[in-house]
Parts: structure tokens; sequence; C-alpha cells
């Protein structure tokens, strides 16, 4: 199959190596030609050090080369999305079945990605999500990984399926993209405080707190926006939720230890040196869970860090004193308006 991977970032890249693997054309089409020569000229990727970009690779700046595509994968940061889908709309085949593999939600629009992607494509192409559990640098050495495949057409995820899935990539598939999507915005923000967690010198029992209650947190807002509870218990949820907060591959999570050993937000973002979705995330979240009337202290503590100012160690003093409750409260379903 000919297909077209766009954004040539670490997990763009780790995707291209994996469909031309299991047979496919396979072309890297990358937003700037600096980069691309990059790639062109070293076969290798900055950000996937040490795996060889093979010479059947394709790479690109021109996105026409998403013509006659039978798959093309949008992976790009969050937030060029709607941008890209938007020039993708007059040069994709109708049909052609689009993967979205960024993790977020738009910022003005409060929207899902997919629904973003669905939106400038007009209806013309078929949008299947695939998240999981996937750290780019260990796809692209091989370590066995497993993620979801989510469309509204259980029959479009299959066709996905067959197309990534291999002896080292196993790919499952799901009608839930609300909840799968839902999960793989969140669990950045939870990631982003387990590393303040971390900077500040907590230890496990923290971070084991604190995944739990955020896990419980994303399903509340998932349910709530028409996402399947399973969705959060599965590999979309508690397995990507795993991966992010407790692996150095995780910027969420390198960019969460800096703040919470002091360093002022807007530095250690910029320290990182990529994307940090989670900080992008906490205040589109916020935003959400204030339309659907979903409680989510966690979230909404990241938030005060991170846009307000707060101090990492009141935060934590605030949430470790809230009210006394039972664990599996369902009184959130809805909150009084």
């Amino acid at each position: 199959m000919k297909i077209t991977v766009v954004g040539s970032g670490g997990w763009g890249t780790a995707l291209a190596l994996l469909l031309l693997e299991n047979g496919n054309d396979v072309t890297l089409w990358s937003y700037h030609e600096a980069e691309s020569k990059i790639l062109r000229e070293t076969h290798e990727n900055p950000m996937l050090k040490g795996v060889p970009l093979p010479e059947e690779l394709k790479f690109t700046t021109d996105l026409a080369a998403v013509k006659g595509c039978g798959l093309v994968v949008l992976a790009t940061p969050s937030f060029a999305v709607r941008s890209t889908a938007a020039q993708l709309k007059n040069l994709m085949d109708p049909g052609t079945i689009v993967v979205s593999v960024s993790k977020g939600i738009e910022k003005d629009s409060s929207l899902r990605l997919s629904q973003v992607i669905e939106q400038e494509l007009d209806g013309k192409c078929p949008v299947v999500v695939l998240s999981g559990p996937s750290h780019a640098e260990e796809v692209g050495r091989h370590i066995p990984t497993g993620v979801v495949a989510a469309a509204d057409d259980l029959a479009v995820a299959q066709k996905v399926q067959d197309t990534f899935m291999n002896k080292r990539f196993r790919v499952y598939t799901s009608d839930d993209k609300v909840g799968t999507e839902i999960c793989a915005a969140l669990k950045n923000i939870i990631a982003l405080c387990a590393g303040c967690c971390d900077g500040m010198g907590y230890g496990d029992n923290t971070k084991a707190l604190l995944m739990t209650r955020g896990l419980a947190e994303m399903a509340r807002l998932g349910v709530a926006l028409g996402g399947k509870k399973e969705t959060f218990t599965g590999l979309a949820g508690v397995g990507d939720l795993i991966v992010t907060c407790c692996s150095m591959h995780s910027r969420n999570r390198r960019c969460g230890i800096l703040i919470g050993q002091g360093m002022p937000v807007e530095e250690a973002v910029k320290e990182i040196g990529a994307v940090v979705e989670g900080y992008y995330a906490a205040a589109n979240a916020r935003t959400l869970a204030q339309k659907a009337g979903v409680e989510m202290p966690i979230a909404q503590a990241a938030y005060e860090v991170l846009y307000e100012g707060r101090d990492v160690h009141g935060v934590v003093a605030d949430l470790m004193t809230r009210a006394k409750r039972s664990e599996h409260d369902e009184s959130w379903e809805p909150l009084a308006q």
C-alpha cells in the first residue's frame, strides 16, 4: 500500500519505519526542508538516535505526496493538526483512511483531534485514532508494543490493525474514539504531575496515589463526554498512563521533574526542547471539565501550577486535605450546575 506519514518527529518516523517493514511504500513528510534534508543525508532522525532510516524510505516536504495513498498517518503536534488537515482536504483521494496519532485537545474549540480532522476534511475520509503505551524510542528499536486502533466503523479499525500489526507491534480494535482520545490527552497532564512529585522527592506511594486518582478523573470526564468506562482500564487508558508517568522517555514527566525541583514553568517547558503536550492539555481539560460539569481536582491543581503560578507543594497539601469521601463515590455524575 502507498502510505504517507505527515510529520517527521520521533513518533511519525517510528511509525514510518514500522509501516515500511510491513511491506508498504512509505513517504515521510517534514514541515521544514532543513529537517527533511537531515533525514535524507544522515539517514537518522535526531529524535531517534541510533535508529537507521533505510534507503527505501522516501522523504519530502510536498504534501501532494498524499495523493493516491490508501492510508495517511497524521503525526503533527496537536497545535498543527487543523492547519495540516485543511491542506490535505483537496489533496487526498476520497475514502483514504486517515490515522490520527497526535495526542491532545484543540485549544480554542475544545474538540478532540479526530473531530478537528473530520471537520476540516468535511467527511471525505474515515478517521481512525491510534493510541496506547508506545514510546517512539522503543518502537523504533523493535521493542514489543501494543496499541489500540479506534474508529466509528470497526471494519475501518480492522484495516488499520492489519496494516500496522506485526510480530513486535500488536494492535487491538475499538469503537470508542471518544474515550481513546480523552485518555491520550489527559494522561499527559497526570504524567506532568507525576514528574512534579518526582522532582519534589516524593516516593512510589505518592505516584501510585496520583496515577490511580488521575485515572479516575480521566474516566469521569471521558464517560461524561460519551466514552466507554472500559476504555480507561485498557491500553489507551491505564496502559498509556503507566508508561508516560514512569518513563524518562516522557517529555511531560521530565518537564514535571524540573517544575517540582523549583524551575519556573516557562523555563521548564523550554528546557525540554520539544512540545510538552500536558502543558496545553491542562488548560483544555479544565475547559472541557467546566463545560461537562465534571470535578477534576488533580487537573485543576495542574492548571493552577502551570498557569496561575501556584506553588506545587501548596497544591499537594490542598489535594491531600480535601473533604473525606468513598473511593468509588459516583456522586459526580452529574455535578450540580
